[in-house]
Formats: structure tokens, sequence, C-alpha cells
């Protein structure tokens, strides 16, 4: 049904993405699909760079992408039917973006349960729902 779907991992809240994980699997498997794995690494404030070891942004890329690694294997597809990438930029953004550069027609992403602070400020998962030019899963 679905060639490419998209799920991105929040790896400091693991049960979040969980259920999109599961639900993105089962779907792929259902269908002969593929799953990418993203995990958005936030940009580091320059003003911290002067207290963080010189090779701390390689570490935290190999880290991540070692976790993701990790999540991916973890998954009942065949290892060529499942990738991951780590970006650096803000969540909505390299989502989509990645969502248009590996083609993905789905994108499952895990929410938490609405609260008043996601109503006056919005998140990740309504911004990627608003803006996304394909179908997005929302899974709670």
């Amino acid at each position: 049904m679905y060639e490419t779907i998209l799920v991105p991992v929040d790896l400091a809240d693991p049960d979040t993405s969980k259920p999109a994980v599961a639900r993105a699997a089962a779907m792929a498997q259902s269908g002969e699909g593929n799953v990418r794995l993203i995990y958005v690494r936030s940009i580091m404030p320059v003003t911290y760079m002067e207290f963080v070891p010189p090779d701390f942004d390689v570490q935290q890329q190999n880290e991540a992408e070692e976790s993701l690694a990790e999540i991916a294997a973890d998954l009942p597809l065949p290892e060529d039917r499942v990738s991951s990438v780590v970006r650096l930029g803000s969540i909505y953004h390299e989502v989509l973006d990645e969502a248009d550069k590996c083609g993905a027609d789905l994108i499952v992403i895990g929410s938490h349960r609405p609260s008043m602070s996601t109503y006056l400020l919005g998140s990740n998962a309504t911004t990627i729902v608003r803006h996304a030019k394909v179908s997005v899963l929302v899974v709670r």
C-alpha cells in the first residue's frame, strides 16, 4: 500500500515513538513497503560550544546513529527494507525535507496526549500534519 514510510523518532522520549515505529513496521510488512527512521538533533547554541569537547558534535551524531540503528535492527522487516538517518536542525523542517528527499508517501509520527501547552504553542506533530505534502498518521 505505502512504498516508503517515514517515522520520526525521539531518542530522548522513546515511549512516544515506540507505538509509531511498531505501526509503521506493521504497515510496511503487510504492503511490502520500506521504513525510514529519522532522528533530528537540535542545534547547540554557539555560546555553549566553548564548554563542550571539540568532538562533541561527532560524538552526538555517532550516538544518535547507533541508537537509531538499534531500533531499526529490532523491526520485523528485512534489513534492506529499513533505513535510518540522523539530521541536524529544527524537527518539523528536517522531517518534511527528509520526506521529500526519500520519496515518503506516508509519515507515521508519535504524539503526546494534547495538553494546554500544545494547544497554545503547537507541537512538532501538529506542524508536520499541517505542512506535509503526504498523508500523516498520528499515533498516540
